[in-house]
């Protein structure tokens, strides 16, 4: 048995894309549990950039089957133009495998989205007004359709006729919008059930009998820990479980099935959207790493928010993750500083957190208590082994190691496959 998960020990955009493809052709699945198009995973294959949303990294690797599990909500019209992209591009999607459980987002529920960012103004989200809140929130309400509803006519049409009866009001009603007919809704998705067919399937039996037979199945987070609507910045979050634990709910395994949890984090910090930052940088140094991490996100191109490496968010990520290893990611960006500076802990009136607060106000409010290290101030993108890299670099990685408890396996040193450093993670042989 070899289950092993992914997740971003941040606020995502770690660069959990690279890792995952780097990591793939170890493994015989890879499963994408939760999130849906709002997420966005860059991966650099033999030159090539591909954007990927919606369908796991393992899909550049002609053995490997992925997987969507029944975590994530998918938008079956945005699924099949990022399978016909791959397909243009030389990319086969024939192994793709969509749990019949997963739900899909419908159109009202992107515009319930865009709507509700709209009314609340200053004080929005910073959703990417894709649907996804509103679809898990069908979900909860029971009012969700699933992809194996696409295969029913009769149930279809049923179950988009109760979901309009409450949604057509509150857009009508609450928002002044237009409305849908179950007419030109089942005209449109059971058209996209049709070719989507082959590749919906029982994906929690398939990837249980994989793992009873040895075989070794990736599961891929989106997003990161701060924005587990459980465990993360609320209400600045995302719909879904991010972390570890929700790989276990999101594709039906059980958690005894794991073996490792391998946490992303950048080597400095970056956040999209509005929510709390103690080390957001708005300064020269703010806007360097910016500039020379190309910061700005793959979904929706929006600039994201930059600031100095946080240890208590990293150490919050490792116990609620169960981390076993960190693999830190854009170790080269900082080659652009004379100085680093790394944030060890929070002060708040007078009480000192080295771990993320519990009350939303402390968090918000906190000042973060900065060590400065020396910088390295020289390219390393070249570098293949840690003996490689320079001794500040060293130094860094070395201390940052001993702020979160647990080792750091994998650096990477710029956006290619090969640009990366493995220290102690396994490989399959």
């Amino acid at each position: 048995m070899a289950g092993f998960i992914i997740v971003g020990a941040q606020w995502g955009d770690e660069g959990k894309g690279k890792i995952t493809d780097m990591l793939c052709g170890d493994f015989d699945y890879v499963v994408r549990f939760q999130g849906g198009n709002n997420a966005g995973h860059t991966v650099v294959h033999d030159g090539r950039t591909l954007k990927l949303h919606l369908i796991p990294s393992g899909i550049m690797y002609p053995d490997i089957v992925p997987v969507i599990g029944n975590g994530c909500v998918i938008d079956p019209r945005v699924l099949i133009d990022e399978m016909d992209a791959l397909e243009e591009q030389g990319v086969s999607c024939a192994r793709l495998q969509i749990s019949t459980n997963t739900h899909m987002i419908m159109p009202w529920h992107r515009d319930l989205d865009g709507a509700n960012e709209h009314r609340l103004g200053a004080n929005e989200i910073g959703t990417t007004r894709r649907g996804i809140g509103p679809a898990y929130q069908d979900k909860a309400s029971r009012l969700g359709l699933r992809t194996q509803d696409l295969f029913d006519r009769s149930i279809f049409r049923e179950k988009v006729a109760t979901a309009l009866e409450e949604n057509n009001d509150i857009l009508a009603k609450v928002y002044g919008l237009p409305t849908y007919t179950v007419d030109e809704i089942a005209d449109e998705y059971l058209a996209y059930g049709q070719r989507l067919k082959a590749h919906v399937a029982e994906v929690s039996p398939l990837l249980n009998d994989a793992l009873e037979a040895g075989k070794w199945v990736l599961f891929e987070g989106a997003q990161g820990t701060l924005l587990d609507i459980d465990h993360g910045t609320y209400p600045f979050v995302t719909s879904s479980n991010p972390t570890a634990g929700g790989a276990c709910v999101g594709a039906g395994v059980g958690p005894t099935r794991i073996d490792r949890v391998l946490g992303i984090a950048k080597a400095y910090l970056t956040r999209v959207g509005s929510g709390p930052f103690p080390t957001e940088l708005f300064d020269a140094d703010g806007a360097r790493l910016i500039e020379a991490g190309h910061e700005y996100g793959t979904t929706t191109g929006r600039q994201r928010r930059a600031g100095w490496y946080d240890a208590p968010v990293v150490r919050y990520a490792v116990q609620v993750n169960g981390l076993t290893d960190l693999a830190i990611t854009k170790l080269d960006v900082l080659s652009c500083c004379k100085t680093i500076k790394v944030c060890v802990a929070y002060e708040h009136r007078g009480v000192r957190y080295t771990t993320v607060p519990g009350h939303q106000s402390a968090f918000h409010h906190a000042t973060p208590v900065y060590e400065e290290l020396d910088g390295w101030q020289t390219d390393i993108s070249g570098c293949r082994t840690f003996e490689e890299l320079p001794q500040a670099a060293r130094d860094y990685i070395g201390y940052l190691e001993e702020l979160a408890g647990v080792p750091v396996s994998i650096i990477a040193v710029g956006p290619d496959r090969e640009q990366t450093i493995m220290r102690d993670w396994p490989r399959r042989q």
